[in-house]
């Protein structure tokens, strides 16, 4: 008995969660407006799968903004992506890790990746989608990053393989692509929240005016 009302609760869940993700995807529309600042510098939405994050050149990066960026000498882009912590970090995660990401509330965790030479070469399988930006947009953009490591005495501690622990919450609605929109927002760009990464993609290329390199 207790195990059948368990399984009613977690359908009903999982209906619940489907609902919003059709509802926030829909609610995406393009926009065209740029920021008037002048732009010298840029950000670049970089989808994988299902998940987008952000690549931002090193040499634009204030270290006190991102400090880990120490920890990738050499590299000449950071690209930052955020999303469930066991969902994110396990090698190959099977459907119950899928099913709490997507239903439970849950840890977050904050992926840093250092980038040697051109993005397109990095991820040749990716619409990467440069926004250029000016130097106070891109440092709102770095801040919201900033606040979402967990961080002691002013330091995040690395769990491994370019993982921090992250100081927000991950459920059903905030995941990895309504961060993203977060952080663009942060930055002075009008996106919305959208689950799908077309639903950002769709937003994001009328913000673009050249190529990424």
């Amino acid at each position: 008995m207790r195990t059948r009302r368990l399984k009613r609760r977690m359908l009903a869940s999982m209906r619940a969660a489907l609902a919003c993700l059709l509802l926030l995807g829909c609610a995406a529309t393009p926009v065209a407006d740029l920021p008037r600042a002048p732009a010298d510098v840029a950000v670049y939405v970089v989808p994988q799968g299902g998940h987008t994050g952000l690549a931002v050149r090193m040499s634009d990066i204030p270290a006190p903004l991102v400090p880990e960026k120490r920890d990738f000498p050499g590299a000449d882009y950071l690209e930052i992506g955020w999303g469930e912590r066991d969902f994110y970090m396990a090698p190959s995660a099977g459907p119950w890790l899928s099913f709490k990401a997507g239903v439970f509330p849950n840890r977050s965790v904050v992926h840093l990746v250092g980038v040697r030479g051109e993005l397109a070469r990095a991820f040749p399988a990716s619409e990467i989608v440069a926004i250029p930006l000016s130097r106070p947009a891109l440092e709102g953009l770095l801040r919201y990053v900033h606040d979402a490591f967990e961080r002691e005495d002013g330091t995040a501690v690395a769990l491994g393989r370019g993982f921090y622990p992250g100081r927000q919450t991950f459920h059903v609605l905030r995941t990895c692509n309504v961060w993203t929109a977060g952080a663009l927002r942060a930055a002075g760009l009008p996106v919305r929240d959208a689950l799908s990464v077309e639903g950002i993609l769709a937003q994001v290329r009328p913000l673009s005016l050249r190529p990424a390199p």
